[in-house]
């Protein structure tokens, strides 16, 4: 019987345009325009999140591809996150997902695009309205894998779970500080692909005046430890995985990352 693939983990950032950045992932003195290409030679993936605040074009995303495949000889891979009209405005349409997904042509063209992620505001609870729209929206996007995040607890449970798995829908998994009106930090597969994001454990999370202070946290060594026991506990039930830290702010987010590939290491997995 042949043994099963190694699983594949992608480790990378949350944006790459942080200038918090340099000196660690960037040398010192590299340019903003060049910050892709040198990202491209440390990391396996990135989430682009300037696209939820407003939309990038085809050209855009064709000089990312050209910046992290022929200028740094790279294979990034590109996850995006959906504009907030989808998420949080909830007035996107159908043509809006059309034209969104248009623009996505020179990733989708290279073969490099992970998935899409939606991700709702603490307000976005389980009515029957909300299931509506979340229903039309997957379906304006149900040619390409989908990640979604729940901040509102009424989501988080096992009928949800099991809808995920029914609907082809990869479950966006979490680390959220430990505070009161966030769900619980779980590690949920609901396909054979998983998406987790690290949010870190910044306790003033609702206070913070922006989301560089929410994600002002460092996680410890041990904190990296026990993620990889918990996603090696589970590695029978993915193949590839995209994890995405999201405290670039004071570097936080390059030293969790090599601490997290040190750990994932030593249980054998390929992180890329």
């Amino acid at each position: 019987m042949d043994s099963a693939p190694t699983p594949r983990i992608y480790l990378g950032t949350g944006g790459y345009s942080d200038t918090d950045l340099l000196g660690t992932l960037y040398p010192t003195g590299t340019k903003k325009t060049d910050f892709l290409r040198e990202y491209a030679k440390q990391y396996g993936a990135v989430e682009i999140n300037s696209t939820f605040y407003a939309p990038i074009g085809q050209k855009a995303f064709a000089g990312m591809v050209n910046k992290a495949y022929t200028e740094s000889n790279s294979e990034l891979i590109f996850a995006v996150k959906l504009h907030q009209d989808f998420t949080h405005a909830r007035k996107g349409t159908a043509e809006h997902a059309q034209a969104f997904l248009t623009a996505l042509t020179p990733l989708i063209e290279a073969d490099c695009l992970a998935p899409l992620l939606l991700q709702f505001p603490h307000g976005f609870d389980r009515t029957r309205d909300h299931r509506l729209y979340l229903a039309n929206l997957v379906s304006w996007f149900k040619d390409y894998p989908l990640a979604i995040e729940f901040r509102h607890n009424g989501w988080h449970t096992p009928q949800v779970v099991d809808s995920f798995i029914e609907q082809g829908l990869i479950w966006c998994s979490v680390d959220y500080p430990k505070v009161s009106g966030l769900p619980p930090s779980r590690l949920i597969f609901t396909q054979r692909t998983g998406y987790l994001r690290m949010h870190g454990n910044n306790l003033n999370w609702w206070d913070a005046m922006s989301a560089a202070d929410r994600h002002d946290y460092r996680y410890s060594k041990a904190e990296m430890n026990d993620w990889a026991q918990a996603i090696a506990n589970q590695r029978q039930h993915f193949d590839t995985l995209y994890i995405f830290f999201q405290n670039t702010v004071n570097a936080h987010a390059y030293y969790n990352i090599a601490m997290l590939r040190e750990a994932l290491g030593k249980f054998g997995f390929e992180v890329l």
